[in-house]
């Protein structure tokens, strides 16, 4: 339910009933008030969205940011609440996904698996974790209404500033600051969550703000991580890890061998594990020098874990392409292509010859239902009306992956603070940020293991964005409000 109350804050929004304009004000705010139902407990809530400014060494700004922020009101001491900073990733997604479909106080009509349904728009989330916490959606530069700012001149700033590793992590965390000062919320337990890339990015933003902002975080979550300096290497780690999810993708299409078929998924995908770290690996490290009998038997085990055949693996010398793998799991039973985000959706191919997919399936199943959802939600519930085109993906590239030491920056700012805790979401059915991708990551950031404990990760019968499917919607978000609650530290001390 929404009341209809609206303040202008800092500066005038640029639009009137009559005329809107292609342009936003740099430093704005509208504010509504509205009620849910979460969890049986009726909550009352503020939602500020509006424009922050972004500023150079000089304090000019350079851009601005379009943020959503959700404030659970009539609370005692709200300025000591959980805070929660939500990223989506990219680079150059906007922060719609999370926004209307997994944390906040609406979510967009789809069906119970995530499928578009007309008419499209936006419900209550009873799920919503409004309840334990306040939430602010940011959308980096280029994406939703986030722009850079033209100087006197007429020249827009260097696009270094902004479309790099660690360039998005420094002015984002500088950013942060200033909306956690100008909020009064540096009482409150923090936390930042980043998808796929913004996995990346908040593993960077934990020590970035922790050592030059001198703003410690009791909580990193990263859904369907996304960790670059991994995924992109080509190695025979990359190769070896995929294998869990080609098991969880077949068994899923019902591709899997009889004996494997009729187990539960998850009873399965432990002997994938196994099998990829202790057999697979090996093997693959050994390249074109593997023994011809050690090959053909690799590539059976593969056959028997993938739904693909033997024929087809050793054609790839044991080094299958998920882009193949999306292309030729159904090629003989339905000619159907699978999704790359989320194996769990269909695609139509102009030929079913080739090695990969026309399109993505899963991602134009998305657009389809978010796009005019959060177009509408914006303007009629949170009454933010520009012509400005929001979008869902911006123009951030070339990215510059340089010097990416996101990992390792995560290490040095949880052994600094021994409230930084981490937890990580992933569905079994993606195939672009794998959930065994995920673990491995969470097994790398601390070798000496003295921090392990502090780790945890919770998988999902979904994909990327396993929040669309219902069952897991609930219980994705109790797990957040889990992670929360227990590491808010309320009254203990950060010692070791």
């Amino acid at each position: 339910m929404k009341i209809p109350f609206i303040l202008l804050l800092c500066g005038f929004l640029g639009v009137s009933t009559q005329a809107q304009q292609r342009s936003i004000a740099t430093d704005t705010a509208v504010v509504t008030t509205n009620r849910i139902n979460i969890n049986g407990q009726q909550i009352s809530y503020t939602a500020k969205t509006g424009m922050q400014p972004v500023w150079n060494e000089d304090n000019t700004p350079i851009a601005s940011l379009f943020y959503t922020y959700y404030k659970r009101d009539n609370v005692n001491k709200s300025s000591q609440r959980p805070l929660i900073f939500s990223f989506n990733g990219g680079p150059g997604s906007a922060s719609v996904w999370m926004h209307i479909a997994y944390t906040g106080p609406k979510i967009l009509n789809i069906d119970s698996e995530g499928y578009p349904v007309q008419p499209y728009g936006v419900k209550d989330n009873p799920n919503a974790i409004l309840d334990v916490a306040d939430i602010v959606f940011v959308n980096p530069v280029n994406t939703g209404y986030s722009r850079m700012i033209k100087d006197e001149e007429g020249q827009y700033p260097e696009r270094e500033n902004f479309f790099g590793i660690n360039a998005d992590i420094k002015y984002l965390a500088e950013w942060m600051t200033t909306f956690v000062s100008r909020n009064n919320r540096w009482e409150s337990p923090k936390y930042i969550i980043g998808e796929s890339y913004g996995g990346t990015r908040v593993m960077g933003l934990a020590e970035e703000l922790q050592n030059n902002q001198w703003m410690y975080l009791n909580g990193v979550i990263m859904v369907s991580p996304a960790d670059y300096k991994v995924l992109y290497r080509g190695n025979p780690n990359d190769s070896a890890l995929n294998l869990p999810y080609f098991t969880a993708t077949a068994w899923h299409h019902k591709m899997l061998p009889s004996e494997l078929q009729q187990k539960d998924l998850l009873d399965i995908l432990p002997e994938a594990e196994a099998f990829s770290l202790n057999t697979l690996l090996p093997a693959l490290a050994k390249g074109g020098f593997i023994q011809e009998t050690e090959k053909q038997a690799i590539a059976e085990q593969m056959a028997y874990y993938s739904g693909i055949s033997k024929k087809e693996i050793l054609q790839h010398n044991l080094n299958v392409p998920p882009a193949f793998f999306w292309k030729t799991l159904l090629r003989e039973k339905s000619g159907h292509t699978i999704g790359r985000l989320d194996s769990r959706y269909l695609g139509i191919d102009k030929n079913e010859a080739g090695i990969a997919p026309d399109y993505n399936a899963e991602l134009s199943s998305w657009l389809h239902s978010f796009t005019p959802a959060i177009n509408y939600y914006i303007k009629t519930h949170l009454n933010f009306k520009t012509d400005l085109k929001y979008n869902m993906f911006g123009d951030v590239h070339p990215w510059n992956r340089e010097n990416d030491n996101t990992r390792e920056r995560l290490r040095k700012a949880m052994a600094a603070n021994p409230y930084l805790n981490v937890l990580i979401q992933s569905g079994y059915y993606d195939g672009a940020t794998t959930y065994f991708h995920a673990k491995y990551t969470m097994w790398q950031i601390d070798p000496s293991g003295k921090m392990k404990d502090r780790f945890s990760f919770k998988g999902y019968r979904s994909g990327h964005m396993m929040y669309l499917r219902h069952e897991d919607l609930i219980k994705a978000n109790d797990d957040l409000r889990a992670f929360i609650t227990k590491t808010s530290a309320t009254g203990k001390s950060a010692k070791y």
